[in-house]
C-alpha cells in the first residue's frame, strides 16, 4: 500500500491557482492523501520553496506551512483551512514569515518550484510550540514510516512593486 500526497486544486509538476498565492487570497489549497501505513502515530506536512530567492540562482529554501502532529486518521485539508480548524492534535508550526499558519508562493523572480512533503511517523511528537522546520525534522529523525510529496509551480503575473 503506498502513502500519496495529491491536490484537486493542481497536479503533480503543474500551476498552482493564483487563489493559493498572494496575488490571491493566499488561503491553503486543499490536499488530501490516501491512508499512511501500519504503525503511524502522527502525520507531518511542510511546504517549501528551494528556489528562493532566484531559480537560476538559489540561496535558500523559503518555508511557507509547517503542520506536526496530525492525527493518522486525517487524510484531508480542505481549502483556506485556518489554524483553529486543523484536525484535532495538530500543532501548527512558524514559517519564514515568521508566522504560524500556510503562507502561499510569492516568488520575486521567475517560477518557483512548492513542495508539498507529508511525512508519516511512528511517534507523537512534542508540543514545541511554533517550531521551525528544522525543529521538526530534527525530532522526525529515525520516526519516517513513509513520505510522499506533490510539486507545485508558480510565477508572478504581476511584478510586485
Amino acid at each position: 500500500m503506498s502513502f500519496e500526497l495529491s491536490s484537486p486544486a493542481f497536479a503533480h509538476n503543474e500551476m498552482i491557482p493564483t487563489q493559493y498565492t498572494c496575488e490571491g487570497p493566499n488561503i491553503s489549497p486543499p490536499l488530501q492523501w490516501t491512508a499512511p501505513p501500519e504503525g503511524t502515530k502522527s502525520i507531518v506536512l511542510i511546504v517549501d520553496d528551494p528556489d528562493a530567492p532566484d531559480p537560476d540562482a538559489p540561496k535558500m529554501v523559503w518555508v511557507h506551512w509547517v503542520l506536526y502532529n496530525m492525527p493518522p486518521v486525517a487524510t484531508v485539508l480542505p481549502e483556506g483551512v485556518r489554524n483553529e480548524d486543523l484536525p484535532a492534535g495538530t500543532l501548527v508550526g512558524i514559517n519564514d514569515r515568521k508566522n504560524a499558519g500556510y503562507n502561499g508562493p510569492c516568488p520575486p523572480i521567475g517560477t518557483h518550484r512548492y513542495f508539498h512533503k507529508l511525512y508519516a511517523l511512528d511517534t507523537v511528537l512534542p508540543d514545541m510550540g511554533q517550531a521551525t522546520k528544522a525543529q521538526v525534522l530534527e525530532k522526525m529523525e529515525g520516526h519516517i514510516l513513509a513520505k510522499s510529496e506533490i510539486i507545485g509551480l508558480y510565477i508572478l503575473k504581476e511584478k510586485k512593486t
